[in-house]
């Protein structure tokens, strides 16, 4: 056997730029090396933080509706762990943990953004039921087909790609992993930056000094042009959401504010000069307002929202085309395993580009699609073979398509669209069960088991390209990393199960003080008149689609685009300001090795916003949990404290600016 490596160094300088024709990338721990990565201490750590962050995420999805991303916790952790216990050569044993935990954000969602609506349904519809089998089910079997999608296309996005995907949630947890195995002042810039933007986020979602979101209602010409004319502006302020648009960068940031623009500045104020006397149902849920009564949040949600799901839907289907070649590829190795032979190019693999072989991945899809299909069977459909078979058409080609959607999604923006690809999936199972003949209380119980399975299978598949993106940039081992995600989904599904049983018992999801699980009320809403004769926005996702096939013709990012159009715009224009900090202080010297070094900087420190700021949203979901809450909600809706969110928003770009520009800056 090998030797170990004694020490890697630091990342080189083509990490996270284009590569020049004939250059390659030498990861961390070098690819001829021999590295500790799968040992009793990373996978027992790894499973713990899946279960702990499984059960902090469950709950702080259902109560506000967002789930954080555990990747970037997990690896301060590790980190810190690994420095407290003094541990030697811990990077690939770090990168192992990491892995193994960001399990739970994936499965996480994939069960609270659904299946709460089914106990949401239950008052109604009293033959309805949940129990702790279809929650486990549902989430592990929609996890393995997540895993097992994605893999054949891992060299495409994170090596034939390289430099042309920004992947800022990967990088944020790259730099945290490196800093803790090198050190040095990239450590410390890190580590201090973490620190600021971590304290500024904790301040806004714990202590409420200021708003966290500034809008245009502010001032009263702003109030009188969102009631009137339907336009208004919003910016959220927090330092994560900044280093995210500092990553992604300006051309990527600016695409996908431009989606946001068109919904927000042009369709929105448009329907209600058009439509503002109607009272508009396109899906049969009883809507009583006309478009002029309702606010622009509520015509973005109802309406505008779901130009964006028909954007992505259509860019998904283009990028699968433009993938079909990846396809073949993987299709033919798999074809020459299953007969016994391999290539010499795949023979001779390196270590850190080597997958499960693609007999094991196709055998082991075949195996959980059989698994599905026996869960459908006995489980969900009462023995009805043909809503079944039905049932396992649906999740396999719905699952498969959009897979790589979400991996892309990811890949550009660190927001994974999953709310939105679910809707559409339930949607079209909905349509798909009731043409077969099945409604009702049971129909809805199958497109909701149905869209647990689907939405799990894109949550962990964006999920997991993260987390072998960071394995290429440090050298890991594919195959490892994906044999014991496998073991990561079990123990996730397995706590979100009992978590949320234990939270329908303890707080339930209707009535006075119930979790309000938006995601899975907006699904039970769209699914109940579905399933009694209702419609669906099809002309909503028509212009969507006929955007994004436009946008192609014309080479603009359609995906990027259509997140925009779906994304809430405060969540978008802090990209566009990360991305012009990110081009400004790049492009201020003459000398590219100077503009290049600052960009680097201003990395690391956007890596430490985003890092702080996860961290501390960990924090606060415990606080809440534990029933603390020190948010003074009348001053944090003020006009004042809107303005005072501006003061220090202004305050964290300027540390962002003047501390990347310090880099080089005597030469």
């Amino acid at each position: 056997m090998q030797q170990l490596e004694n020490k890697p160094g630091k990342l080189p300088d083509n990490a996270f730029r284009e590569l020049n024709p004939g250059e390659t990338y030498e990861p961390l721990m070098s690819p001829s090396k021999k590295y500790p990565e799968v040992t009793f201490w990373s996978v027992i750590t790894g499973l713990v933080m899946t279960v702990i962050f499984s059960a902090a995420a469950a709950y702080l999805g259902l109560k506000v509706g967002q789930v954080f991303e555990a990747a970037i916790p997990i690896a301060i952790i590790a980190v810190g762990l690994s420095s407290a216990l003094k541990r030697e050569n811990a990077l690939g044993e770090n990168v192992i943990i990491q892995s193994i935990g960001g399990c739970s954000g994936g499965v996480v969602a994939g069960a609270i953004f659904t299946l709460p609506a089914m106990y949401i349904l239950q008052d109604k519809y009293p033959g309805m039921s949940m129990d702790f089998m279809k929650i486990f089910f549902s989430s592990l079997l929609g996890g393995i087909l997540g895993i097992l999608f994605i893999i054949p296309f891992r060299k495409y996005f994170v090596k034939d790609m390289h430099g042309k995907f920004p992947f800022p949630e990967a990088t944020a947890s790259t730099q945290v992993l490196v800093s803790g195995e090198t050190g040095g002042k990239s450590a410390r810039y890190l580590l201090i930056s973490g620190l600021v933007g971590g304290l500024y986020d904790f301040i806004v979602s714990t202590f409420g000094w200021w708003s966290e979101v500034f809008t245009t209602r502010v001032i009263p010409w702003g109030i009188s042009l969102a009631d009137k004319v339907k336009l208004v502006v919003k910016l959220n302020v927090s330092a994560a959401v900044l280093g995210l648009g500092y990553i992604i960068g300006l051309k990527y940031a600016f695409i996908i504010c431009c989606g946001s623009f068109l919904v927000w500045f042009v369709i929105i104020p448009l329907m209600n000069l058009i439509w503002g006397g109607q009272v508009i149902d396109l899906m049969g849920s009883g809507i009583v307002q006309t478009i002029g009564q309702m606010s622009p949040e509520e015509i973005f949600t109802g309406y505008a929202r779901h130009i964006g799901i028909g954007g992505i839907a259509v860019a998904g289907i283009i990028g699968i085309i433009k993938a079909s070649g990846t396809i073949k590829s993987a299709l033919g190795m798999a074809g020459r395993e299953l007969r016994g032979k391999r290539s010499p190019q795949e023979e001779k693999a390196i270590r850190t580009q080597k997958d499960l072989s693609m007999k094991i991945i196709v055998i082991g899809t075949l195996v959980t699609l059989a698994l599905t299909f026996i869960f459908f069977y006995f489980g969900v459909l009462d023995f009805n073979l043909w809503h079944a078979i039905i049932a396992l058409i649906v999740v396999a080609v719905i699952a498969f398509l959009f897979t790589t959607v979400a991996a892309n999604a990811i890949a550009i923006v660190g927001t994974n669209p999953v709310s939105g690809m679910t809707l559409m999936t339930l949607i079209l199972a909905s349509v798909i069960m009731v043409a077969a003949g099945l409604k009702g209380t049971a129909g809805m119980t199958a497109a909701l088991i149905i869209g647990s399975v689907v939405c799990t299978a894109l949550a962990v598949s964006g999920s997991f390209i993260t987390d072998l993106k960071i394995g290429y940039w440090l050298g890991a081992t594919p195959f490892k990393q994906q044999v014991w995600k496998f073991a990561g989904t079990l123990v996730a599904a397995a706590t979100v199960g009992g978590v949320m049983i234990v939270l329908n018992k303890t707080y339930g999801f209707t009535g006075e003080n119930a979790l309000v699980a938006p995601q899975a009320n907006a699904m039970a809403a769209v699914i109940e008149p579905l399933m009694s004769g209702g419609g669906a926005p099809w002309l909503l996702y028509g212009i969507g689609g006929l955007i994004a096939i436009l946008l192609t013709v014309l080479k603009i990012p359609a995906l990027a685009f259509s997140l925009g159009m779906f994304i809430p715009l405060e969540l978008n224009l802090p990209l566009l300001v990360g991305g012009a900090i990110a081009w400004y202080v790049s492009t201020r010297s003459g000398k590219k090795q100077i503009n290049e070094e600052r960009k680097d900087r201003g990395t690391l420190l956007a890596s430490g916003f985003i890092a702080g700021g996860a961290l501390m949203g960990v924090v606060s979901a415990i606080m809440r949990f534990a029933g603390i809450n020190l948010v003074n909600t009348r001053w944090q809706g003020s006009v004042a404290a809107e303005a005072l969110a501006l003061v220090a928003y202004a305050c964290i770009i300027i540390y962002l600016v003047l501390n990347s520009m310090k880099a080089a800056n005597n030469k």
